[in-house]
């Protein structure tokens, strides 16, 4: 049997990073209570800040450092392209699945290594078959909604035709000032 290491042209290092990182994540989402169903729709709710908290935070860290790394010339950025049709419809896929579950996928993975039944049943059920209906459908999609509102691989970098840091320093300074004001308010 062959693996990917034996392959020519194949490198394992980037989804080995991946792992690495993805397990990391999960669990500091567990360390912060975000795989925890009353967390969750405390944020639906809007009584429980503790999940925007920890995606703002992440959000933080992870564009400063992608960017760092880009600058230093340790990653390039592939950016996808996008359209309203496919954030419309994506939106929906996600919103329907969090307020049916009160789960979403990352928060699921970590709700199942909790030992949470609802999550193994109910989630993982869910993005199997949302999975698998999302890829037999998507050759119509692909063609009609998918295509509505394309806007390419547009970045706010390149739209306004600046350097990344001038959008990603401000941004950090704004996402910062959020999360102080969040815990300042105690929520």
């Amino acid at each position: 049997m062959q693996t990917s290491k034996s392959i020519p042209g194949k490198n394992i290092s980037p989804l080995l990073w991946g792992l690495a990182f993805g397990i990391a994540f999960g669990f500091l989402l567990q360390k912060g209570g975000a795989t925890k169903y009353d967390v969750i729709v405390g944020q639906l709710l809007l009584t429980d800040f503790t999940v925007l908290k920890i995606m703002l935070s992440a959000v933080l860290v992870g564009m400063i450092g992608i960017h760092a790394m880009k600058t230093l010339g340790w990653v390039e950025l592939d950016t996808k392209s996008g359209s309203a049709g496919m954030n419309i419809i994506g939106g929906l896929i996600f919103g329907v699945g969090f307020a049916v579950l009160g789960y979403c996928p990352g928060t699921i993975a970590g709700a199942i290594g909790n030992g949470a039944l609802d999550a193994l049943v109910g989630g993982l059920a869910g993005i199997l078959i949302g999975s698998g209906l999302f890829a037999t459908l998507y050759p119509r999609l692909s063609k009609g909604i998918l295509k509505k509102g394309d806007f390419g691989n547009l970045t706010f970098p390149r739209l306004f035709k600046v350097n990344d840091w001038v959008i990603v320093i401000p941004a950090a300074m704004l996402i910062f000032i959020l999360l102080y004001c969040l815990e300042r308010a105690g929520l």
